[in-house]
């Protein structure tokens, strides 16, 4: 089903319905002002919104338990499910879960997992947000074949935050997590546990992306496609509902498309509150009424629902492009069902975070692409196309660096993700970050024109990682970059 050719031979013209632009990022307006193909998005294939019922995802459970670590056995595969009702699709997976299922593990007890690939193309699998050596950082070129298996080790010796495993052989991986090959990570620690949030059935994980489909019901992957892929899905099911009780819920909100950004609110303009991103809790809980989401990043969220009456219907909405709002705008509904108790609360501190130590060094990133129409665009790190053979970076071990990463496109957003580290942002635009960037991050958006500046220590491992756009089907086309720790 996958090809390194059907892949490479996918990418369309970087005009129109092939970029992803400012212009697909602004406001969502009438149904017919937005740009978009809507093959495969109207009543053959989609159910109307709010007909079908999330899921909640599934959690995989160890093999065995020695002392101090967890084993899992996991074998990558193509499998058929419904996501749309009545039509079985093909798609990528994990243990035949799609999306992928969850993994539970603990602060300072190893997970080891043996993934075997029964696929007909190479994988890598990449602890999204994990601190690991290079062996098992799951690199782009560090793959395993068609009917071989490979052993990571992760060793959780980092505070605990949401994070996530893809696949990420390179000019294959925006392909492959597009057809499903992506799973939660969640990483709880000791200070998490002992705060009084919401937890067991009212800790849910969410993985939001989008997808297209054909009249047949099954996924079309072109390479670039941010305007073909307007069907949202919520736990792997278009635009559901989700049943809760009037009271306090923490969801664990993952971005994982390849390309595009959410901008999410209530439908009533009701407040939520942020609790955590990519690299775990915030110092302090804030109250916002809309989070932003672009690939890859995380959101810990509290709703409390116990301020609506039993049978009340409230909308997840997106405000943001590319697509329509039939089409996008909205991402599932929470139904108000029942009364439960609730002991949970927020503290207004959550956790402390370390001061930063001094930075000795200041370095420069550019991230750009094509943006003049041709027809099979590149993307680049400092002008340059990815080389698996070139470092591009060199790290003393043990120092703490400033990277200023600027977006150099004038139509074409992008993030920005580091292997290895979580770092704390220090500015946006030449401004203090707000409340929502101020934890740990991995990943962080640049709209076209946008610089980021940040902070980085390098500690832990020594070896060769990649920092690349998170837009996958931009590190696809080549913008991602070396760095060696010695």
């Amino acid at each position: 089903m996958v090809t390194r050719r059907s892949l490479l031979g996918g990418a369309v013209a970087a005009t129109g319905a092939g970029l992803l632009t400012a212009g697909g990022l602004t406001p969502l307006l009438a149904s017919g002002s937005a740009q978009a193909d809507s093959a495969g998005a109207g009543p053959v294939t989609v159910p109307p919104p709010f007909t079908v019922r999330m899921p909640t995802l599934p959690v995989l459970s160890p093999i065995s338990g020695p002392a101090g670590q967890d084993t899992y056995a996991v074998t990558i595969k193509e499998a058929a499910r419904e996501i749309i009702p009545g039509v079985r699709t093909k798609v990528l997976t994990y243990d035949g879960h799609f999306p992928g299922p969850v993994l539970r593990a603990r602060t300072g007890r190893k997970v080891v997992i043996r993934h075997r690939n029964t696929l007909t193309m190479p994988v890598a699998v990449h602890l999204h947000g994990g601190n690991v050596s290079p062996d098992n950082d799951g690199g782009p070129m560090d793959t395993f074949a068609p009917g071989t298996s490979r052993t990571y080790t992760y060793p959780n010796q980092q505070p605990g935050a949401g994070l996530w495993f893809h696949d990420h052989a390179h000019h294959m991986e925006s392909e492959h997590v597009f057809r499903g090959l992506s799973a939660t990570y969640l990483l709880s620690d000791d200070n998490e546990r002992s705060l009084p949030l919401p937890a067991g059935q009212y800790e849910v994980p969410i993985a939001l992306r989008d997808a297209r489909f054909d009249e047949s019901g099954q996924l079309v992957y072109v390479m670039d496609d941010a305007f073909g892929r307007t069907t949202i899905l919520a736990n792997g099911r278009p635009t559901p509902y989700f049943e809760v009780a009037a009271r306090k819920y923490r969801f664990r909100l993952l971005n994982s498309s390849n390309m595009r950004f959410f901008q999410l609110r209530l439908s009533d303009g009701g407040q939520m509150i942020q609790i955590g991103s990519d690299g775990g809790l915030l110092e302090r809980p804030f109250t916002t009424d809309t989070i932003g989401l672009s690939p890859a990043e995380r959101a810990d969220v509290v709703i409390d629902f116990s301020r609506y009456p039993v049978g009340t219907k409230i909308v997840l909405e997106n405000t943001l492009g590319p697509g329509t709002p039939d089409q996008v705008g909205k991402v599932m509904r929470f139904d108000v069902v029942r009364t439960a108790p609730d002991p949970s609360r927020v503290p207004n501190a959550l956790r402390t975070l370390a001061a930063l130590p001094p930075a000795t060094v200041q370095r420069t990133v550019v991230l750009s692409m094509d943006e003049d129409g041709r027809q099979e665009p590149q993307g680049f790190m400092d002008g340059q196309v990815w080389d698996h053979h070139r470092i591009d970076q060199t790290i003393t071990h043990g120092t703490s660096e400033i990277w200023t990463v600027t977006n150099a496109n004038k139509l074409v957003p992008h993030n920005f993700h580091m292997h290895l580290v979580q770092f704390r942002l220090l500015e946006r635009n030449g401004a203090p970050v707000g409340p929502a960037e101020a934890g740990l991050k991995d990943t962080v958006r640049l709209f076209p024109g946008e610089t980021v500046k940040l902070h980085a220590t390098f500690d832990t491992y020594r070896g060769t990682y990649v920092y690349h756009c998170h837009l996958l089907d931009h590190s696809a086309m080549g913008m991602m970059a070396n760095f060696r720790i010695r």
